[in-house]
């Protein structure tokens, strides 16, 4: 009998990637009820990474800590031995922010900072970092602060939280960095080659999607590069212009040149968390998703980082999607031999959303018909 890996990232606003997983295991299963068929739910850095983890085996470890206006959120980190895995977006992240109204100017990555020292006063020595849908754009200036880093102005006191605090910024003091940080190996999932500054960089890209006007923009670069001056200062190296500086509202760049954090492709590092390889051996069918197939899939997303892995273990690839806007050769380029949009069964978006689950199930009854060689009912 066939041998199917179910691997999908989250259908976003709809259902999370374990719950995209079930549906299309019912789905399959359904039509072959003995079918061996394992579920193993992705992330590739942004939002559902600390749920990946803990569907792999990660213990959930619950935190408090300040979310990107300041007040206190429950959040957590992944567990396995000495290994953790702390998502931005579940603490500093834009569906952290209250009512959805964003601060591009106060907005901070401080919690993120107390996750990671949450995980390094519990013992972690390699902790992986998913930065994607941060809320601000604060260089990392908060999760700097958060791990004892000294943000100063002129008279010597602390800076305010967010971008917009760093015009005052006079001197950067790293003496009372987390002393675990010397004895930890901090990666972090990042799928962007932004700068911190300059046209290309944290502001100029991405301020507007957290509420930035062009006033904004400009307040906001100033600063980041103020910070990166004054770090430059401190520790005797620029990185300003690394690419994927400009992560996270200039988290990647706080964390390359304050914690020593190494940056990669956060799909192929998701995977390697989550053991992918062990999981793909032997599988004959391999089925991907997400929400929205298109030009954004092609470049690092979930679905093509698994295909690329399912495709060299020697396996079939079929993805099942919300949408799709790619054509049949892009899709086979990445290595998916068909897809299955919800939109195809119902045309109606917004009842796709609201009816993935029975809807992907459907879906998985017509992959075993079409891929796994059993014939119709009847």
């Amino acid at each position: 009998m066939a041998r199917v890996l179910v691997a999908p990232d989250k259908f976003k606003g709809s259902l999370s990637a374990s719950e995209v997983a079930e549906a299309v295991t019912r789905g399959l299963t359904a039509e072959i009820p003995h079918l061996d068929v394992t579920s193993l739910p992705v992330a590739d850095g942004g939002d559902g990474t600390l749920a990946a983890a803990v569907a792999a085996g990660f213990r959930r470890v619950p935190v408090t800590a300040t979310g990107p206006t300041g007040e206190p959120v429950g959040t957590a980190y992944g567990r396995r031995g000495t290994d953790a895995v702390v998502e931005m977006a579940d603490v500093s992240g834009l569906s952290r922010l209250p009512a959805g109204r964003p601060e591009p100017l106060t907005a901070s990555s401080r919690g993120t900072g107390e996750v990671l020292a949450a995980a390094l006063d519990a013992g972690a020595r390699r902790i992986v970092v998913g930065i994607g849908g941060s809320a601000c754009t604060d260089g990392g200036a908060g999760m700097l602060q958060a791990l004892g880093v000294r943000l100063l102005d002129a008279d010597g006191g602390a800076i305010g939280p967010g971008g917009g605090a760093l015009h005052h910024l006079a001197t950067v003091d790293t003496r009372f960095l987390h002393p675990r940080l010397a004895a930890a190996e901090i990666v972090v999932a990042c799928d962007v080659d932004n700068p911190l500054t300059g046209p290309r960089g944290a502001a100029a890209v991405y301020g507007p999607q957290k509420g930035a006007d062009q006033g904004h923009v400009d307040l906001l670069d100033d600063g980041l590069s103020r910070l990166a001056d004054r770090i430059a200062e401190a520790t005797g190296h620029d990185v300003r212009e690394a690419a994927g500086a400009g992560a996270a509202g200039g988290v990647g760049f706080a964390a390359m040149a304050v914690l020593g954090a190494a940056l990669r492709p956060g799909i192929d590092l998701m995977l390697e968390l989550l053991d992918f390889g062990a999981h793909v051996a032997g599988a004959d069918l391999v089925i991907v998703g997400e929400g929205s197939l298109d030009e954004q899939t092609l470049h690092g997303k979930a679905p093509v980082g698994v295909a690329r892995l399912a495709r060299d273990a020697g396996a079939s690839v079929v993805a099942v999607c919300g949408r799709t806007t790619l054509g049949t050769g892009q899709l086979r380029e990445a290595g998916i031999e068909a897809v299955y949009p919800l939109t195809d069964l119902e045309p109606d978006t917004g009842r796709c959303m609201t009816e993935a689950s029975s809807l992907l199930a459907a879906v998985g009854r017509q992959i075993a018909l079409h891929h796994l060689g059993q014939p119709p009912p009847g």
